[in-house]
């Protein structure tokens, strides 16, 4: 996984506008952004998502789903009645002619080259996985791809899917995606990418290791449940700023993050819960008590990286690269 360095997450924000508005299916609109300037804004690799800041003091992630030699962005948002607010205020408030504030594009779900891949997306997860059928396409790879969701009238982008060659799956008429089946026909050597809401990756993730396959590569917009050791650093411990050698107890209840904010240290975060990587920390000492849905096995086992929004110490002091 590539890491994110604090001069990534503390970049600095860029005004764009927003120049079209469109209504994909109920529920889900989708925005394009220009540069004010009439400039193309920066090219960017299937996977990547922006930030957006919204009514001040709100940042949310949102991947991007346009062509990649346009110089335009396009994100699409579907409106989460029970969120946290942020795919509310896009729908009810943004519209053409409005200029936002947006930083990126960054990239924790990477597109990686092989001659199959098996893309498998659930509602609004369609979004990032939209580039990367158009890259496999484009390289002459073999793919096939299964768009699900709770009917086909929820479904954004599904005509324009279905006729790129996307198989819609919605649930009211066929049921559950059959991910045992779709595995097995996919062959050991293809890549299997997925995006969608937690029950489906978490499906899908128990359905490769069954098959003793590799892990699939997912993106997720929520944080899925997580096994920890012991008290799972559900204790007290000091962490250490590395360059002022500052140090500050982190109490049961309070994440790193909060501590480190109320006392000024330079840390950027945004989904506080361990999903975007905005936070994402190097660790000089100490063992980590992951508690991220974004890390994979390996980066966790090798201890380096934390997002400290979420995770802990496992013992009595980390010392963290700020």
């Amino acid at each position: 996984m590539a890491s994110i360095t604090l001069d990534d997450v503390l970049e600095e924000f860029r005004e764009v506008t927003v120049i079209e508005r469109i209504d994909e299916a109920p529920g889900v609109i989708s925005l394009r952004f220009a540069d004010p300037t009439g400039a193309a804004l920066p090219e960017w690799e299937p996977g990547a998502h922006i930030d957006v800041e919204l009514d001040g003091d709100m940042i949310r992630q949102y991947s991007l789903c346009s062509r990649l030699d346009e110089p335009t962005w396009r994100i699409a948002v579907l409106k989460e009645e029970a969120g946290r607010g942020g795919s509310k205020y896009v729908h009810e408030n943004l519209q053409v002619g409005n200029t936002v504030r947006v930083r990126g594009p960054r990239n924790h779900f990477p597109f990686i080259t092989a001659k199959k891949y098996l893309f498998i997306a659930g509602g609004i997860g369609v979004t990032p996985l939209m580039p990367m059928l158009r890259r496999a396409s484009d390289n002459g790879a073999d793919w096939t791809f299964y768009y699900g969701g709770r009917s086909l009238d929820s479904m954004a982008f599904v005509e324009k899917m279905a006729d790129y060659g996307v198989v819609p799956w919605p649930q009211d008429e066929k049921g559950l995606l059959p991910l045992a089946q779709l595995i097995e026909e996919a062959g050991p050597d293809t890549a299997i990418y997925c995006c969608g809401p937690e029950p489906l990756l978490s499906a899908l993730e128990n359905a490769c290791k069954e098959a003793f396959r590799p892990a699939p590569h997912v993106e997720r917009f929520a944080a899925k449940a997580i096994d920890t050791d012991g008290d799972g650093g559900d204790h007290e411990f000091t962490v250490v700023v590395n360059s002022s050698g500052n140090e500050y107890q982190v109490p049961v209840g309070t994440s790193i993050a909060e501590v480190l904010l109320k006392n000024n240290e330079k840390i950027v975060t945004s989904c506080a819960e361990g999903v975007c990587g905005t936070c994402e920390t190097k660790v000089l000492e100490g063992e980590i008590v992951h508690r991220d849905s974004l890390l994979s096995d390996e980066d966790k086992e090798e201890g380096i990286y934390m997002m400290p929004c979420v995770s802990r110490c496992k013992g009595s002091r980390l010392v963290l690269d700020i």
